[in-house]
């Protein structure tokens, strides 16, 4: 039996993100298509983080063996980073789902990276947050046996980087995590923001990365074009940055024509509805007329293939998530943007092709298949 410590000190974050969406989808996949008799040489998984900040522990219901630092988790990260702590001897091996990771002096040492974002866009990140990411990815370099990414996109950055490509696992999230649609939350959710009718999608924590900025002018440029009133709706946790905000009444500017009417009452304008229940994003995944999703950068991008397996079209940055189901366009580009709505929102022909193309993709990603191929990187190092 060989005993892997999975380090998951991103589920203790205040907003995980989507480092921990695909960290929870491992955990569910490991917990779902675990055999019932484990054969020979079987592997035990167990979970590792900083102190709960609470007791009972939520990561016990996770459903798998956890053992917790007697440190904070923000504590224990610093410790890493000084090389001043180390986890448990008796498991062979480790495995951090992110780049807060221990030194593991007498384990082979997994890490994932999910991108080197922090290089490509510095600007969408704060001087200090640079400077963690970049050093916690030098040591990662240093120490790891395998590195483990998301997408070839990433890969190719960790080559230009100059990390070997044995060195380098690709390994896909799965996208089957969502429960079933939660309607009454939904609507609750939307009758508290005043939208009623069809409405457009974006899903993502608030920060600057994820170019939402943009994506508001964008959808103001598109009010004329889109002939209707389609509010914008945006989900998500605040992240860091200055956060966009609610638009209220307003003439546009920059070529945008007609008035856009305010929030609460029904009109086409900017509403931010927070972090919601997964019931309820799915709900509202499905009920959307579209997802509109254009980060600067990602190393894979999970909510447009969420849509995707909702049955909803999606216009998008060019990530690794959407192949060729979605309209693509440019991030940094307003005017692109704004077109990209416009077409999917009103061309019924295009919108069921990428309706269907959308499903077929999103069906090709799943937990139990990232976990599968976990299991078998980690048998193979053992």
């Amino acid at each position: 039996m060989t005993n892997v410590l999975l380090v998951v000190q991103q589920l203790r974050r205040s907003v995980p993100g989507g480092i921990g969406t695909y960290t929870s989808g491992l955990l569910q996949g490991l917990v779902d298509h675990s055999p019932a008799e484990p054969p020979e040489g079987a592997l035990a998984v167990t979970l590792y983080a900083g102190r709960p900040p609470r007791h009972p522990d939520p990561l016990e219901a996770l459903g798998l063996s956890l053992c917790s630092s007697p440190w904070p988790p923000q504590a224990l990260s610093r410790l890493w980073s000084l090389g001043l702590a180390d986890v448990p001897s008796r498991f062979q091996l480790v495995h951090a789902t992110s780049l807060d990771a221990p030194p593991s002096r007498r384990q082979k040492l997994v890490v994932t990276v999910y991108d080197l974002a922090w290089r490509e866009v510095p600007g969408a990140f704060p001087s200090r947050g640079r400077r963690w990411h970049e050093t916690a990815f030098r040591h990662a370099v240093r120490r790891a046996e395998i590195l483990v990414v998301p997408s070839p996109p990433v890969a190719e950055a960790l080559a230009a980087a100059g990390v070997g490509e044995d060195r380098v696992r690709v390994i896909p999230p799965g996208v089957d995590h969502l429960p079933a649609p939660d309607d009454e939350g939904a609507t609750a959710v939307l009758h508290r923001l005043g939208v009623s009718g069809d409405f457009l999608l974006t899903v993502s924590t608030l920060e600057p990365r994820k170019n939402l900025n943009r994506l508001i002018a964008a959808h103001r440029r598109a009010g004329s074009g889109l002939g209707e009133r389609l509010p914008l709706v945006v989900v998500g946790p605040s992240g860091w940055g200055r956060q966009p905000t609610a638009t209220a009444p307003s003439t546009p500017t920059d070529g945008a024509a007609g008035e856009v009417d305010g929030v609460g009452r029904g009109g086409a304008g900017v509403v931010m509805a927070g972090a919601v229940e997964a019931g309820t994003l799915a709900a509202l995944y499905r009920r959307a007329r579209l997802l509109v999703f254009v980060p600067l950068l990602e190393g894979f991008g999970l909510p447009p293939l969420e849509a995707m397996a909702a049955g909803t079209p999606v216009v998008s940055s060019p990530i690794p998530s959407v192949g060729d189901a979605a309209v693509v366009v440019d991030p940094g580009d307003v005017d692109a943007i704004a077109d990209g709505i416009v077409r999917l929102a009103h061309d019924g022909e295009l919108r069921q092709r990428l309706v269907a193309a959308g499903s077929a993709r999103a069906a090709c990603f799943t937990w139990a298949e990232t976990a599968r191929r976990h299991r078998q990187l980690w048998q193979s190092l053992a």
